[in-house]
């Protein structure tokens, strides 16, 4: 296997996103009094900053599930934001939901290309645990 130096930028970008976005849950749960007014609940947040860990954790481990996981979470994300843009009162709003949505697009064309090279590398692999023939040099390779 590859070293984790190796991860690609657009996989250190979607795993430290992905952090944060739990580190920012859990904090707001924490300090929010009555996440209830707020349109919000405790186990909600507790389940969402758990899904997200448990990606970022994956992600981290180079697990094909957890970049397809994140990408439909930012799916989501530009779905939502886009429609949020068609009713935005102020230029600022307009402006946020647009560079929300350009960012999360960028991080998403860069995650699938990702994710092409982590089932190669698990195509890879698989074949020398089948094959005796073929070096593990192959699986690091598509890493690359």
């Amino acid at each position: 296997m590859a070293e984790a130096s190796e991860r690609p930028v657009a996989l250190r970008v979607a795993i430290g996103v992905a952090t944060a976005l739990a580190v920012a849950i859990c904090v707001s749960i924490l300090t929010v009094k009555d996440l209830t007014r707020h349109g919000g609940s405790l186990p909600g947040g507790l389940f969402l900053a758990g899904v997200l860990l448990a990606l970022a954790r994956g992600m981290c481990q180079r697990r094909y599930w957890a970049v397809l996981g994140f990408e439909a979470l930012l799916a989501f994300q530009i779905i939502v934001t886009s429609l949020a843009l068609v009713v935005a009162k102020t230029l600022l709003a307009a402006g946020l939901c647009a560079l929300s949505v350009g960012l999360a697009g960028w991080l998403f064309w860069k995650l699938v290309r990702v994710m092409g090279r982590i089932q190669a590398a698990e195509l890879a692999q698989h074949r020398t645990e089948t094959s005796p023939g073929v070096g593990e040099r192959e699986a690091d390779q598509a890493l690359r």
